[in-house]
């Protein structure tokens, strides 16, 4: 069947919905509704879908389409809810469970009659954008799924909403009054409720040192105490800690506030870095320890674990992106783990985000952006190289959620991926105008072959977990729950640990990395790949500084991208 999404951004959801529906056989179409009605009418025409599929929409579809054609919305909500912050409403209030509901569009917003839907258990500790891209887009993809195979069918007939039911499902856009945080009575579990669900988007906006910021993430503090709430009272890995009437709290994240109207930047930044020179000099940096102990609840966003023969290093940054200092912090803790004695080193292996490569928020916020550019990449250089280099144990990257770019590639260095069942990878960074490093030349062609290596380089469209399997970028599909991810690698990585083949497996590694070195050193690669991207960086004409600009201020694209466009439609 031929299916057109229709969609405000080209969002994870997008693309694993497209991915999906790819890999069931399905020709696919992509049309980003940009509040050009007669642009999309025209990608209508010329798509002329058998069924229009909105995985992710914040307007309406105009009614001359959707009286031509069926239009299946994906409601993050159960049947009867209503509104456009449904899911920032139900985790502000400490829900325990929901659902995603796919219903056909019609002129009364989410009142349509329903095809499928999926309930979902909500995580007691899992943010509004990683619920989203776990929990959330699992339920969606399972009603998307449900539902195509039900209008496939040409038999199945949708289930109307009852009207007293739309009527007590509606809820109304949450705004920053209802977000807002009352430090000197809310308790730490209330405040932490309204940062995830701000969270990315808007975040809660509050002030702080005299300035006002949105707030974006939060994590539970077990130790430190302040002795008036709100203040400040530690810093860690660009985290602020901040005290509540019964505890305190990690922020991750803060985005500055301006007038409305106003053309300065704001976008979000490590909140040390966001605080600069507004951040008092007696305000104690401190750090997390490596190895936490049994039941600790704190932030780290780096973390080592050990059982018997297996070593489990999990790291997680706010949008996957690594800064230079994130970089370096995880290289050092990578360090640490090849000393320990494991036959079996994980990477990741923890919910969300596997890696985006280099943060370009921190490079567009740099004094220098193309200096900062060029630490972060060789930043990201080093952490790859020491991974590939390891030839003492074998080495698994565990995604549980989606990566691109430099991401792709460390996940890569390592000896066998293991992608949890709908993670999206993005193995391309042509899109923001770079040539790439991380070794890619060397990591991606020695699993997908040249031809294949370059296809998926310059199409720089995603690939699902199943795809990459059948690509050889991958070994594994994982089909565990966002929550059960880690023990189901720590069985697998325990089951490969125990493995006769181990000793061997580990011999064959080294000596083939011996063998492709004497072929062509790594530093080659790396040289080579970094004489395009010093020219990426540095030369005014390069069109990378303008991209990131624009990706960093989420400026609102003018049209669908060409090469997202075209999918679907015959050469």
């Amino acid at each position: 069947m031929h299916i057109l999404l229709v969609a405000s951004a080209f969002n994870s959801l997008t693309q694993r919905v497209l991915a999906e529906l790819q890999d069931q056989g399905h020709t696919v179409g992509v049309a980003l509704a940009l509040g050009n009605d007669d642009a999309l009418r025209e990608a209508v025409r010329v798509h002329a879908p058998q069924l229009v599929v909105a995985p992710m929409l914040t307007t309406a579809i105009p009614q001359d389409i959707w009286t031509a054609h069926t239009c299946l919305i994906v409601h993050p909500g159960p049947p009867g809810d209503r509104g456009p912050s449904s899911l920032d409403w139900t985790l502000q209030g400490a829900a325990e469970s929901w659902g995603v509901t796919v219903l056909e569009a019609v002129a009364e917003m989410d009142a349509g009659d329903v095809w499928a839907w999926s309930p979902l258990k909500l995580p007691p500790l899992a943010g509004k954008s990683d619920l989203y891209r776990g929990e959330v887009a699992d339920a969606a993809l399972d009603a998307v799924l449900l539902a195509v195979e039900r209008f496939a069918s040409g038999r199945h007939k949708p289930q109307k909403q009852e009207a007293a039911a739309l009527a007590a499902g509606w809820r109304p856009f949450m705004k920053q009054e209802e977000r807002r945080i009352d430090w000197t009575s809310d308790p730490t579990e209330a405040v932490l409720r309204k940062l995830r669900a701000a969270d990315s988007q808007p975040g809660v906006l509050d002030e702080l040192l005299g300035a006002r910021w949105y707030l974006h993430g939060g994590h539970p503090e077990d130790e430190l105490r302040g002795s008036r709430p709100g203040e400040l009272i530690a810093t860690r890995a660009g985290a602020i800690c901040r005290a509540t009437v019964d505890g305190a709290v990690w922020i991750q994240q803060l985005r500055p506030w301006r007038e409305p109207g106003s053309r300065l930047p704001s976008y979000k930044l490590p909140a040390v870095e966001a605080l600069g020179d507004l951040l008092p000099s007696e305000v104690p940096e401190v750090p997390a320890p490596l190895q936490l102990p049994a039941g600790r609840r704190t932030f780290s966003d780096i973390r080592y674990s050990e059982q018997g023969a297996v070593g489990v290093l999990n790291f997680s940054f706010p949008g996957g992106a690594m800064s230079t200092a994130q970089c370096r912090r995880l290289l050092e803790a990578y360090c640490f783990a090849c000393t320990r004695p494991t036959s079996v080193l994980v990477l990741g292996g923890v919910r969300d985000f596997f890696s985006n490569g280099i943060h370009l928020n921190v490079i567009e916020a740099a004094e220098d952006p193309a200096e900062e550019s060029w630490a972060n990449i060789h930043a990201m250089n080093d952490l790859v190289e020491a991974v590939l280099t390891t030839t003492d144990r074998l080495t698994v990257s565990a995604l549980g959620g989606n990566a691109a770019a430099g991401g792709v590639m460390l996940a890569l260095a390592a000896d066998e991926v293991w992608c949890r069942d709908g993670a999206v990878l993005n193995p391309h960074y042509r899109l923001m105008g770079l040539h790439g490093s991380e070794y890619w030349t060397y990591v991606l062609p020695r699993r997908v072959g040249e031809s294949e290596a370059l296809r998926l380089t310059q199409s720089a469209l995603p690939v699902s977990a199943k795809r990459a399997v059948e690509l050889g970028m991958a070994q594994r599909v994982l089909q565990a729950a966002p929550e059960e991810l880690g023990a189901e690698v720590a069985r697998l990585a325990a089951e490969l640990a125990a493995s006769q083949e181990l000793a061997d497996r580990i011999a064959r590694k080294k000596a083939m990395r011996e063998q492709d070195e004497s072929i062509k050193p790594l530093q080659r690669y790396r040289d080579e790949e970094l004489t395009h991207m010093r020219r990426n960086f540095f030369d005014a004409r390069e069109p990378h500084a303008g991209l990131r600009s624009a990706f960093v201020r989420k400026e609102k694209a003018l049209h669908t991208p060409p090469h997202v466009a075209r999918l679907g439609l015959a050469d």
